[in-house]
């Protein structure tokens, strides 16, 4: 485990409500599927602001209030045991001031707590959404059990003078194929060279698209490989995780077909596919960000991303103006040194509330 540089003591830079939750979330361990103790932590801090808060069947913390806008990010975290610590700068980040160090600093706790500061100063809907590093469980269930706000911003990091507009879809399977057993010297192709040659073949068919930015291509990648013979040692298996991004030129039931057709030995099972995403930078919720950019002394910035979030869900399900902003560098995301400048939590609170309160039809802050 690396050591935090040029360590402080962290009441010295805590001096703030904000810049507390958040420590104390990254102080509590939330890799997906064990999120409950960060949940207790949030529903705390909620309900000391006078919010109504609890944990729905899934575990996600929900706040309603004010539907004219709903800040949501997410509580769980990948694996990977990152010190907690508060040091004194940052050379390779170029800041000044203290920078908390540890696992969901970037990923997307900075956001969460940013935005759960942001709806306890102005009145509007809060979820903090469970399981968006594995099954997106959390933000599956709020979709099929609450109805639309009237807007979203869904919280990821971009960086505190950013708004990121465009995330590309996902579609996963398991490809499954056995053959006959048989001695190795035979020239008959087996089960396991029958997935190589399919994804071989699969490879080769979005070529086409491998041009431009990465943003526009069809990402393809195999995930996890098994294979050998089976346990009553008379045929041989194999089986093959994949997943596909997918830009949003496509759709990812094209991804599927055009996979599909290359199978010539072997089946694949298809998960649900999550579509792509790819908003307007002039829709209500991406000018809010920017005006709220602008006013803490910013140059907005806006992103496309080339993998996928729970924004692709909600923009699935509800047809309302939505986009994805947070602080945090997403280039440290699920690095073995993740962390967060606290200044730029600090005007991530400030553009969040000022966009919250611009979407609520105040410009008062």
């Amino acid at each position: 485990m690396l050591a935090v540089p040029n360590p402080v003591d962290p009441d010295d830079a805590l001096d703030t409500e904000g810049r507390q939750l958040l420590y104390d979330l990254v102080s509590t361990p939330s890799v997906s599927g064990e999120e409950a103790d960060a949940a207790a932590v949030l529903v705390e801090f909620l309900e000391a602001h006078g919010r109504e808060a609890f944990v729905d069947e899934v575990g996600n913390v929900r706040a309603p209030a004010d539907d004219s806008l709903l800040l949501t990010s997410h509580v769980d975290t990948v694996p990977g045991e990152v010190p907690v610590d508060v040091a004194d700068g940052d050379e390779e980040l170029g800041v000044e001031g203290p920078v908390l160090w540890g696992r969901g600093s970037v990923d997307a706790t900075g956001p969460l707590a940013a935005m759960a500061v942001a709806a306890v100063e102005t009145g509007v809907s809060f979820v903090g959404v469970t399981g968006e590093e594995t099954d997106s469980r959390g933000a599956r269930h709020l979709v099929e059990t609450r109805d639309a706000p009237e807007a979203v911003i869904n919280g990821e990091p971009s960086g505190w003078d950013a708004v990121t507009l465009g995330y590309r879809g996902l579609i996963s399977g398991t490809y499954v194929a056995t053959s006959e057993s048989g001695h190795t010297s035979r020239p008959d192709p087996n089960a396991v060279e029958h997935a190589i040659h399919w994804w071989q073949r699969v490879e080769g068919a979005f070529d086409y698209y491998d041009y431009g930015a990465v943003f526009e291509q069809v990402t393809t990648k195999p995930v996890a490989v098994d294979g050998g013979l089976s346990e009553d040692g008379l045929s041989m298996e194999a089986t093959m995780d994949v997943q596909f991004r997918v830009p949003p030129s496509l759709d990812p039931e094209d991804v599927r077909e055009r996979a599909d057709a290359e199978l010539d030995v072997g089946t694949v099972h298809w998960n649900e596919p999550i579509p792509p995403v790819m908003g307007s930078p002039r829709d209500p919720v991406a000018t809010a960000l920017r005006g709220g950019i602008r006013k803490a002394g910013g140059d907005p910035r806006l992103l496309r991303k080339t993998g996928t979030a729970d924004v692709n869900l909600f923009a699935g399900a509800w047809d309302v103006p939505m986009a994805t902003y947070g602080p945090g560098d997403s280039a440290l995301d699920h690095a073995p040194d993740e962390r967060l400048p606290l200044r730029e939590f600090d005007r991530s609170v400030d553009v969040l509330t000022d966009a919250s309160r611009r979407l609520r039809g105040r410009t008062d802050g």
